[in-house]
């Protein structure tokens, strides 16, 4: 181990040092640029990528449901989220949680929302709760420590 302190760098020095935010190799590799074995590999791919797709749209068409799957995935995404009509009750006291997620589950019953629709709508009813809950015990602290509640 080396028990000598570095040496001091005098103003002469210190002055050939970069500045905060100033690159230390301003003529380096530009921004966006690619490292060479990436673009080997990306020229490699795109020189087999019409074979693999005429292999995967083949074997789609011989019935193989994988490849039907990749296939069908890439041509159709899954929707993201949609907007559906569905009105919630106002939900301003905790007490109001309970009809709306009876609401919401007689809008998934009626077919009105998916399943996977009301999950979400449930969710936000519960970020609603929570809001709720910690503003109210809030109010409550504040009454404990004897100062007006806003």
């Amino acid at each position: 181990m080396n028990d000598n302190p570095p040496p001091e760098t005098t103003e002469a020095e210190q002055a050939g040092r970069w500045q905060p935010g100033q690159s230390g190799n301003p003529a380096g590799r530009p921004r966006g640029s690619r490292h060479a074995a990436l673009l080997a590999l990306d020229a490699i791919g795109a020189d087999g990528a019409a074979e693999v797709m005429q292999a995967v749209v083949g074997a789609a068409k011989a019935g193989d449901m994988r490849a039907a799957d990749i296939l069908l995935r890439r041509l159709w995404p899954e929707g993201r989220g949609r907007p559906v009509p569905f009105t919630l009750p106002t939900m301003r006291a905790a007490a109001d949680i309970v009809p709306a997620l009876a609401a919401v589950a007689d809008a998934v019953a009626a077919g009105d929302l998916s399943p996977e629709e009301g999950h979400a709508v449930a969710g936000i009813v519960e970020v609603q709760r929570r809001a709720i809950e910690t503003a109210d015990l809030e109010r409550r602290l504040s009454a404990l420590e004897g100062r007006d509640a806003p």
